[in-house]
């Protein structure tokens, strides 16, 4: 799921330079919404009660409608580097939305590790090369609200996915989500010249459409339903050093030794984060 993320801070502002942000996210729900609501009918034949459609409604707003505009608008505005820098401050808002909301404790260990992850993202793209300029400060801000959506959204699932299942709840997250998308989008998409737009930058919203929407948010969402929010939210922290090792493999760039030791920390974290505690063993086992 994060390969398919960290994908996207590469490919997306290739496609950008060419697209207006709004176009892209529209195109974004309208490819994946009906997908997703065939995937789910087809495997769940499952609609939701009239009590779990608000709830529904609500993570389409976090979501699909905030998460993906405020992405891809702030992307448009800032680098990619500093929106991969932005991404570990996911886990550190679902673990506190978690807490806040008594959906899931998050003891020390748990704590340490999401620290560790976090500094490693943080030692693999330096916050010395963060950019304050107006323009980038804007995208960067944009980029922060949407980490804290996202947050959101991976935590406020979890209580529905008690009831319904998972490929029914992203389904209809992004079908009420992806109503506010055409209603602010919708427009741009409608002014987009095709010719305009290169063979190249089409090969990569075709990539953006199947791996970071479609998959990206089934896996996410399968995810959520077998373990946490802010276990799954950890795993964030990976989309510095893979972005890192996309942009050497495909833009040139070094990956040298500040990497080499964030992916250690980032690493370390994450065991610390997925380790399982032994069970005592009890009289008569064995």
């Amino acid at each position: 799921m994060q390969l398919t993320f960290s994908g996207f801070h590469v490919v997306g502002k290739m496609v950008l330079a060419e697209m207006h942000p709004l176009a892209l996210a529209v195109l974004r729900v309208g490819f994946a919404t009906p997908v997703l609501l065939a995937i789910a009918w087809r495997r769940d034949r499952a609609l939701p009660a009239a009590r779990d459609l608000p709830w529904l409604a609500l993570l389409g707003a976090l979501g699909v409608f905030g998460n993906q505009v405020l992405f891809i608008w702030g992307l448009s505005y800032t680098t990619a580097t500093d929106a991969a820098i932005l991404m570990p401050s996911i886990p550190v808002f679902a673990a506190g939305l978690a807490v806040a909301l008594r959906l899931e404790r998050v003891g020390p260990r748990r704590v340490a590790g999401i620290a560790l992850a976090v500094a490693g993202a943080l030692v693999v793209l330096d916050p010395t090369r963060f950019s304050l300029a107006d323009r980038a400060a804007v995208g960067n801000l944009l980029i922060l609200v949407n980490c804290l959506f996202y947050a959101g959204f991976l935590v406020l699932q979890r209580p529905i996915l008690e009831r319904l299942p998972w490929r029914t709840v992203i389904a209809w997250s992004f079908l009420f989500g992806s109503l506010g998308v055409l209603a602010v989008g919708g427009g741009e998409l409608a002014a987009l010249d095709p010719g305009t737009v290169s063979r190249g930058a089409w090969l990569g919203v075709a990539f953006i459409l199947l791996l970071p929407t479609v998959l990206g948010y089934l896996l996410a969402t399968w995810a959520v339903r077998r373990s946490s929010p802010s276990l799954v939210a950890a795993y964030t922290t990976l989309q510095p050093p893979l972005s890192a090792l996309l942009a050497a493999a495909f833009l040139g760039e070094r990956f040298g030794a500040a990497e080499a030791a964030g992916f250690a920390l980032i690493a370390a974290g994450l065991w610390l984060v997925t380790r399982r505690r032994r069970r005592p063993a009890r009289a008569g086992d064995g």
